[in-house]
């Protein structure tokens, strides 16, 4: 089945998708889009992920949209909080009604004779339908959906409790009165465990290799008084002004003086738990802060539960699992009735979709980013991937504004592609300058990115806002060139010889 041509496709009806719509509508007004959905409902992330104290790690003054203030209260919403907020920016800007649902895109394929995206994706039956676009655009995020990752744990068989993965959370679960065992020490191990202990009869977090948490106040008291002092719009704006602004200054004090940051963020540790706990062991990581992202703790929820007697947390490697528990290492057991692997996410580009131009399928390792919002020598194209050192939705929205300005300016001079050319001595360097483990199993199925700009990835919103809001459009490497048509450049032809 064949349905009618866009001018823009959007994948994915998450914050970044519903982002992109609201921008192409606003700044693009009269340009026709269609968002392709493969779940039922909006939200993405915030739809998808149900487990206990689900919220954001980063503040809403940055993660929520510059165009619609977060009004809601708290600087850490929790996850129904966000998924609500963005879907009443999408149901208050009209953007649900181009939603598809239930339509996951398998293939999309850059036809250069006709300068059009040829998309095939299957319904809720099953069936393909194949959609063609001007412009196409990723917003579908960087994780698989279908499932995180789990480590092949010896004995995971034997287990007779429950296992039940984050990302694939059963909401019925009952774990009153249940002994618990967490297995990470990323953000969704920090906010489970204060969570599930309020019910279960004990959790333990057991984790291979300690991370930096940070105690963070659940209100932001500067925000709370711009609010009372100024009007709404002009108040979040400050707001994020001072966040944007605190978030660079921390990220580049631990990248100069790293052991600076962690002497702090320890000290900071020791003040919250008091006597009695490891620090050493439990708390002080063998990386410098910023080479993984920090966790929050808002208010110290965790250290209080930690203080309480609730949970505990466990550092050591697991031996195997057994039918009531888990075996370590070092000898020791924990017993379990629940085991929760908090163990991460597998990172896919583009839902998994296969890319090709002319028939000719693209693999993604072979290419380099541009801006951080294109692929080099892909036609029309661009994919919404978020900051790793600050609020996703700050790079989308600069991504999203960068969109606009070219599909305005192609119109403007009556051009019809808009291609990256990637320079013959660029010198290749990883997408993300990160250690975490979820980035390293991907690391050599990513992108690449260039050692200079615009290749090169900064990640640093200033900068970026300077050079994607108001930099040239062509800037000696993006070219915009007409769709071929055969009858012009035949004559073209005809006349020149």
């Amino acid at each position: 089945m064949s349905d009618p041509d866009f001018d823009v496709l959007i994948v994915g009806a998450g914050i970044s998708g519903i982002g992109a719509a609201y921008h192409l509508q606003t700044r693009c007004p009269g340009r026709s889009y269609a968002i392709l959905e493969s779940r039922d409902a909006i939200g993405g992330t915030w739809d998808l992920f149900r487990y206990p104290g689900i919220r954001s790690d980063s503040d809403m003054y940055t993660f929520g949209y510059a165009f619609r203030p977060w009004t809601g209260g708290k600087a850490f919403a929790d996850g129904p909080s966000i998924r609500q907020y963005v879907r009443d920016t999408a149901t208050e800007n009209g953007i649900d009604r181009h939603i598809r649902f239930n339509h996951r895109v398998i293939a999309a394929d850059w036809d250069s004779p006709t300068a059009r995206w040829r998309i095939t994706a299957t319904d809720a039956s099953g069936a393909e339908q194949v959609l063609t676009a001007r412009f196409f655009m990723m917003c579908s995020g960087y994780y698989r959906y279908e499932h995180g990752y789990m480590p092949d744990f010896a004995g995971l068989d034997e287990f007779r409790g429950r296992i039940v993965h984050p990302q694939l959370w059963d909401t019925e679960l009952d774990y009153a009165d249940k002994k618990v065992v967490i297995i990470g020490s990323g953000a969704t191990a920090v906010t489970l465990v204060p969570a599930m202990a309020e019910t279960a009869s004990h959790v333990t977090m057991l984790q291979r290799s300690p991370t930096y948490i940070a105690a963070r106040p659940s209100t932001d008291k500067v925000a709370e008084a711009f609010r009372k002092a100024l009007p709404a719009r002009l108040a979040y704006l400050m707001s994020r002004i001072k966040n944007i602004g605190l978030s660079i200054y921390i990220y580049q004090l631990s990248k100069r003086w790293p052991k600076v940051v962690k002497k702090a963020v320890i000290k900071a540790v020791r003040d919250e738990l008091g006597e009695g706990f490891d620090v050493e062991k439990h708390f002080t990581p063998r990386y410098n802060p910023w080479d993984q992202r920090f966790c929050l703790a808002p208010d110290g929820d965790f250290f209080e539960t930690l203080k309480s007697g609730k949970a505990d947390i466990v550092t050591d490697h697991i031996e195997r699992f057994t039918e009531t528990g888990i075996v370590l290492k070092s000898g020791a057991f924990i017993e379990a009735d629940i085991i929760v692997p908090a163990t991460g996410l597998e990172m896919q580009l583009a839902g998994g979709a296969q890319i090709s131009r002319d028939g000719a399928v693209l693999d993604t390792a072979d290419l380099y980013t541009y801006r951080g919002m294109m692929l080099g020598d892909v036609p029309n194209f661009a994919l919404a991937f978020g900051y790793t050192n600050a609020s996703w939705t700050l790079k989308v929205d600069l991504t999203c504004e960068r969109v606009c300005r070219m599909l305005n300016h192609m119109k403007k001079t009556g051009t019809d592609v808009a291609v990256p050319n990637v320079p013959a001595d660029i010198q290749p360097e990883p997408l993300l300058d990160f250690s975490s483990g979820y980035v390293q199993r991907a690391i050599k199925h990513l992108p690449k990115q260039g050692d200079r700009a615009p290749w090169k990835t900064y990640q640093n919103y200033v900068q970026d806002m300077l050079t994607i809001r108001f930099g040239r459009l062509e800037d000696g490497y993006m070219t915009f060139t007409k769709a071929p048509d055969p009858v012009r450049d035949t004559q073209v032809r005809e006349a020149a010889e």
